[in-house]
């Protein structure tokens, strides 16, 4: 679901770049908040407990 919920966050991320409306900077910071906590998830199950 996490990364359902990326890959629509980058879709909208693309389409406000490409019509250049993007919510007062909204889907940027969604799309930052998107990536940092994928790349935890990615850090966290790479570590062997």
């Amino acid at each position: 679901m996490l990364y359902t919920i990326v890959a629509v966050l980058v879709i909208l991320w693309i389409l406000g770049l490409v019509t250049s409306t993007t919510m007062s900077g909204l889907i940027h910071i969604l799309l930052v908040i998107a990536i940092v906590v994928v790349v935890l998830r990615v850090i966290r199950g790479r570590k062997s407990s």
